[in-house]
């Protein structure tokens, strides 16, 4: 299919979340920093001088070693955990169901709890991905999406709120219970290896819960994913982009898409607001970016729309003078789409193209097709089930 290029005004570049979060009476101590968590030992009466060695031994109980409740935390002293059981949690978002693809991707659907009223529950998808030298997790950073990308599923879902750092950090601690993959492995190994903020929603548009979440994840001392493993794709939220180089510091990833702006203002509808002039200026000032640190533009391979060589072409000539790769991505259908994905044909003349130009272009090889898990597919489905559906779901997952 071949869109039209015209501006259609229905199309929203930007929602407005519905709702803001409403913590539970007792909050979760997941996604906290070291300087919060002393204040909440504070609030339990700990005294000053002993709150940085408590800290500590929450971090690592926490974040090390994922400890599911409070009497696991046998270095602390049974008081104090009397006093934290009372006051706090260690919940994670709850697993409503688990999908297996024919290839090892899994996907999860996760509840996030709104306060104490479990009809204002919302979800969001995760998805893991195994490979011979590495495991992915796809992390969400909203529920919904705040864009209107035509070729993604994702962006068809009404956006419902910004997640919290914890509700982001929970992703991967729900990944690493599901996975067995905490610090007793006996191996020693791990099975979560990267981060990419690629799940549902536009990273940039919650930076704050987003910036908090990952300084967690590439935490020595706890979760300990190298900041160089950890990757944030955005669709091009051109004043966050410098700041996150500056305030998160992890690998940079661009949905591009389209070379020019009559077009990309059809794919990615935030174009109109920041065009990819104003976007590659941004990667320009990236800070850290380097042949070591390239970043990534992600490509999405649609059929008659922008496969053609002279695409290929105008691609290399803007990309110039930046550090770059380019991820090409085979379109992923999903229902209702009109999009097709490019011939396999073309998808290799258009990477020979860039390749020979002196940029890597691999392909990425889909994931998870089968379970609508792969990229542009997320979306939570169960929005359309019934209650009695849903808690089928859930009653699948707790028996897993």
């Amino acid at each position: 299919m071949q869109p039209t290029t015209e501006p259609h005004n229905a199309i929203l570049v930007e929602k407005t979340p519905l709702e803001t979060y409403v913590p539970p009476a007792k909050p979760s101590l997941i996604g906290l920093s070291r300087s919060e968590l002393a204040d909440r030992l504070g609030e339990i009466g700990v005294a000053p001088a002993q709150r940085k060695m408590r800290v500590q031994q929450l971090w690592h109980w926490l974040y090390f070693r994922g400890a599911q409740s409070f009497d696991d935390m046998t270095s602390i002293s049974k008081g104090i955990r009397a006093d934290l059981a009372q006051h706090f949690t260690v919940d994670r978002p709850e697993v409503v169901a688990e999908q297996i693809s024919s290839d090892g991707t899994r996907k999860w659907l996760l509840r996030l709890p709104s306060g104490d009223n479990v009809e204002k529950a919302h979800e969001v998808e995760c998805v893991y991905i195994p490979e011979t030298d590495r495991g992915t997790l796809c992390v969400s950073s909203q529920v919904g999406c705040t864009l209107n990308c035509s070729f993604c599923h994702t962006g068809t879902q009404r956006l419902v709120r910004n997640l919290t750092a914890g509700e982001i950090v929970g992703q991967i601690m729900v990944a690493r219970d599901r996975l067995n993959d905490w610090a007793d492995r006996e191996d020693g190994t791990r099975r979560v290896t990267n981060i990419v903020m690629m799940g549902m929603g536009e990273p940039l548009y919650n930076f704050d819960a987003v910036r908090d979440a990952l300084l967690i994840v590439g935490d020595n001392e706890g979760i300990g994913i190298s900041r160089r493993r950890i990757t944030l794709s955005t669709s091009g939220v051109v004043p966050n982009i410098v700041r996150a180089g500056e305030e998160i510091g992890v690998m940079l990833a661009i949905s591009l898409h389209a070379v020019r702006d009559e077009l990309r203002n059809e794919l990615v509808p935030l174009n109109r607001k920041y065009p990819i002039k104003e976007l590659l200026q941004a990667c320009r000032d990236y800070p850290g970016a380097s042949n070591a640190r390239r970043i990534t533009f992600e490509y999405v391979m649609l059929k008659d729309v922008n496969d053609s060589l002279d695409d290929a072409k105008l691609l290399v000539k803007m990309l110039k003078g930046i550090h770059a790769k380019i991820n090409l991505i085979p379109f992923n259908p999903w229902p209702g789409t009109a999009y097709e994905c490019s011939d396999w044909d073309q998808i290799e003349k258009f990477s020979e193209y860039i390749f020979n130009a002196g940029y890597s272009s691999p392909v990425r090889t889909p994931r998870g097709r089968d379970i609508l898990a792969a990229c542009g597919q997320l979306k939570s489905e169960t929005e359309k089930l019934s209650a009695r559906e849903r808690q089928a779901l859930r009653a699948m997952a707790m028996t897993d």
